[in-house]
């Protein structure tokens, strides 16, 4: 006797409602192991094995690659039984993703496909407890859209398996409760591309980036004010850390960061997060302890931002190090959920493309980013007299309900004084 247990798609990590399917792992008939990896997803531009909590033969696989799931709903089942010569177990290992697991171990098996009746002479397939009830799971996006328009989710049936409420359940509720009046654009098929013209679909990492883009230019009140600063010191300065060759070198965006660090102890109103209502206004401002570090890292897939976590306990040196893991992490594609989320504060070094200045859009639930341009030689004044110096333009993107101008113009001169003049950092370590 065999029991059937779905396993449905786990929480990824903070803020992360949906992924999409790179490839399959496994194959509908294949014995699998507790805690094998069936499935590569997607998400945050981040790509990880999603391991199943189940030992026993697949039954059933949801989408094809390519397909995006939401956070809850089922990527697989399996039939959970002993299986004549495999060491398949119901118990469950624990060892899932953020916020998912079970309660027992098993040992590992032998992966094969399964299908055939089992040989003559051969024990029958011992008996199993029956197993536990998997509940609906919603995802936080359709919970988000749900409280939206004051819909309660217990008055709903949901359309996925064991009962889930998907998004669409939601979405036609909202439309039969609209009044007959209210006009309403329904969703049209899809544009053909022109003879001359290629359509690119968004899914995946992109989609997830245009929908945080566009909840952070809808919510926040942004504004961004700039400076010039001479950074000949700050370049004299890393120099002069990587004097020693026996010592891991320190680059800028270390630097940068260190003394952002230092800005947002004095300024701590810029390493907020504000919580908003079901109408979209601010209700609190969270004014966050510890820094989050995320900085902008371009990989082979894109734009990411990896998170430094407790930034501001480590030391200069430790920083790079840090960093430097992230990026080649970034950049093999290995990065977890966990390390390109949760940040409180942002630094985008933008100068490596070869500009001066940029209006950052805030990476949405953060309150602030810094940007950094390119540091190039230019006419400035020293002493009374004109030379030519390394200058960088700084700019900073901030949320204006956390703070006002004065605030954010005193956290960007006191970053500019630091790049100015370095020993001037020592004052607020």
């Amino acid at each position: 006797m065999t029991s059937v247990r779905e396993f449905p798609l786990p929480d990824l990590g903070e803020g992360l409602t949906s992924a999409e399917i790179v490839r399959w792992l496994v194959e509908v008939g294949e014995v699998i192991a507790v805690d094998q990896p069936v499935a590569e997803v997607e998400t945050a531009k981040a790509v990880v094995e999603v391991p199943c909590p189940y030992g026993g033969v697949v039954t059933a696989r949801f989408g094809e690659a390519g397909t995006e799931i939401p956070v809850g709903a089922a990527l697989v089942t399996v039939a959970v039984g002993t299986e004549p010569g495999a060491d398949s177990s119901a118990g469950g290992s624990g060892n899932v993703l953020v916020g998912y697991g079970t309660t027992e171990s098993a040992g590992a098996t032998r992966r094969r496909r399964v299908g055939a009746a089992p040989r003559p002479g051969r024990p029958a397939a011992a008996p199993v407890a029956a197993p536990v009830a998997v509940p609906a799971v919603i995802s936080p996006l359709v919970r988000r859209l749900a409280r939206e328009h004051e819909l309660d989710l217990a008055t709903l049936r949901g359309s996925g398996p064991d009962g889930l409420i998907l998004r669409a359940d939601v979405e036609q509720r909202i439309s039969t409760s609209e009044p007959a009046d209210q006009p309403r654009t329904a969703p049209g098929p899809v544009p053909a591309p022109a003879p001359d013209s290629e359509l690119i679909p968004l899914r995946g990492a992109a989609r997830l980036a245009a929908e945080r883009f566009s909840r952070s230019r809808r919510e926040i009140p942004d504004a961004t004010c700039w400076v010039d600063a001479d950074a000949t010191g700050l370049l004299a300065a890393r120099e002069a850390l990587n004097a020693d060759p026996a010592r891991p070198r320190i680059g800028l965006l270390p630097l940068l960061a260190r003394i952002c660090t230092a800005a947002l102890a004095r300024h701590p109103e810029l390493n907020s997060t504000v919580f908003t209502g079901p109408d979209g206004s601010a209700t609190d401002i969270r004014r966050n302890q510890a820094v989050h570090l995320g900085f902008a890292a371009q990989t082979e897939r894109g734009l990411v931002v990896p998170v430094v976590r407790d930034a501001h306990r480590m030391s200069t040196e430790q920083l790079a190090a840090e960093m430097a893991r992230l990026v080649a992490a970034a950049r093999a594609g290995q990065l977890r959920p966990a390390e390109l989320t949760g940040g409180t504060f942002t630094v985008n070094n933008y100068g490596v493309f070869g500009v001066d200045g940029s209006t950052p859009i805030i990476n949405h639930p953060e309150a602030a980013m810094l940007g950094v341009g390119r540091i190039t030689g230019k006419p400035w004044v020293v002493d009374g007299q004109l030379a030519v110096r390394q200058v960088v333009q700084l700019s900073l993107t901030f949320d204006h309900r956390v703070c006002d101008g004065a605030t954010a113009g005193g956290m960007l001169r006191l970053v500019a004084d630091a790049v100015e003049s370095p020993t001037a950092l020592l004052r607020h370590l």
